[in-house]
């Protein structure tokens, strides 16, 4: 018999629904924080993907850098870790204004309540009919 591995699977459909929910969270904090502001509507499109793969390359190595403080502060340095990603998101995506560190840290809480009520926790499911060839979502 041949070995399963447990690989990581990339479900596109749930990548989309995670940059949809992102990118909802940042029009919300646009719509609610006036110190948060898009040129544009897609640039919040733009910068759910900056942030993602920032989020993907560039937070965990901001997070073992800075272990002993996270450990000291019982995980909430993580919070700190989000605000900085926010911030170099707005440095690398054009239309995205953050006015300051405190600004983009209620940012990134804004953005993870949101993520935590609608993406976390949300699967997609094709279900395949029996009878004939048609998918539903």
């Amino acid at each position: 018999m041949m070995e399963q591995r447990n690989t990581v699977s990339w479900d596109p459909n749930r990548i989309i629904l995670q940059l949809m929910v992102s990118s909802i969270a940042l029009l919300l904090g646009d719509y609610i924080m006036d110190s948060v502001r898009f040129e544009k509507p897609w640039v919040a499109v733009v910068t759910a993907i900056v942030l993602a793969l920032l989020n993907v390359f560039v937070k965990p190595l901001l997070v073992l850098l800075t272990l002993p403080a996270t450990l000291f502060t019982l995980g909430l340095f993580l919070l700190v870790i989000n605000a900085v990603i926010i911030l170099l998101a707005r440095e690398i995506v054009p239309g995205f204004f953050v006015d300051g560190f405190w600004n983009a840290l209620l940012l990134s809480l804004l953005i993870s309540l949101v993520n935590g009520l609608f993406g976390g926790n949300t699967r997609v499911r094709v279900h395949r009919n029996r009878n004939d060839d048609e998918f539903t979502v």
